[in-house]
């Protein structure tokens, strides 16, 4: 028996059709370009930048506010600049996959019209944000919006990948994965409500919020063992497949690279902007990382 039959890459699948292709395609653009929102909007938050712009959806009634452009005024526009493409690659994601249904799997129309579904309900979140002057409940809520649909495309970009799995991740790996994206999920949205409320700055200047600080501080327990438990189980796993295997040797870099930047971030309370940004899109890059492992490890159960 080769290497290739124990070690089996993904290769192309001659039965898969060309629309699979560009969805395929066009659902990691989308995705890629959801984390580096992700990333403006953290950038525009530590930056006191949420209220740049005024008013919504314009910038102070313009589509390029040129005479009022500053940094801060960058930040928001280019957030919400960003976010439209998202919106409009979301509307032609589901049309597409409505368009060629006869061609693609059965779910991926459903799913799609659930990604726009979401985008639909950022877009409200965003708008609230900023006529409702950063309220912080709308604030933690855009962010765990955002991280629903950036999961989301990661879970249908994966289903499609030509995936031919060993059939040995076994019964607990799959939902050891699911359980790890839950919790870095929640860790995040509690990383999301310490920002919106400025907990870290009531806590050390007001001593204030510290319940909220000291509850972000403690679930990194729970988060990070859940990460390390999918690191361990995949390195022991025999004939893993070599993705998942990648997958989780960069989960456990992520996870190390998080508690060291959220460490940092903490000693240095938010003072270094380009630190506090890095530790939130680090963050929803392991989140990423996890759901994919997640999808790939139900995927290579169900060759069993």
């Amino acid at each position: 028996m080769t290497d290739s039959v124990i070690y089996p890459q993904i290769v192309s699948n001659p039965e898969e059709s060309q629309p699979q292709k560009w969805i395929r395609r066009l659902v990691w653009k989308i995705a890629i370009a959801t984390l580096l929102l992700m990333a403006i909007g953290s950038a525009t938050r530590v930056m006191n930048a949420g209220l740049a712009c005024p008013d919504w959806p314009l910038c102070y009634g313009q589509l390029v506010p040129t005479q009022q452009m500053n940094l801060q005024v960058f930040l928001e526009w280019f957030h919400r600049l960003d976010a439209a493409l998202i919106g409009f690659s979301t509307i032609a994601l589901a049309l597409l996959s409505w368009w060629y249904r006869q061609e693609l799997p059965k779910w991926l129309p459903w799913a799609s019209t659930f990604a726009l579904g979401l985008i639909i309900f950022q877009g409200v979140l965003g708008g609230l944000t900023v006529t409702e002057l950063l309220r912080f409940d709308i604030v933690t809520a855009h962010l765990g919006a955002a991280l629903l649909f950036f999961s989301t495309l990661i879970v249908i970009g994966c289903s499609l990948l030509p995936y031919k799995g060993t059939a040995s991740a076994g019964k607990f790996l799959p939902w050891i994965g699911l359980t790890a994206s839950v919790l870095i999920y929640l860790q995040s949205l509690l990383g999301g409500l310490v920002g919106s409320r400025w907990a870290l700055h009531q806590c050390f200047f007001g001593y204030q919020l510290c319940t909220v600080m000291n509850a972000h501080i403690i679930a990194v327990v729970p988060a990070t063992l859940g990460t390390i438990a999918v690191v361990v189980l995949a390195r022991y796993t025999p004939a893993l497949h070599p993705m998942l295997r990648q997958l989780a040797n960069f989960s456990a870099l992520l996870v190390v690279l998080q508690v060291v930047l959220g460490i940092a971030t903490f000693r240095l309370h938010l003072q270094v902007e380009t630190l506090t940004v890095t530790h939130q899109s680090v963050g929803a890059a392991l989140l990423g990382i996890l759901v994919a492992f997640t999808v790939l490890a139900f995927r290579d159960k169900q060759t069993a």
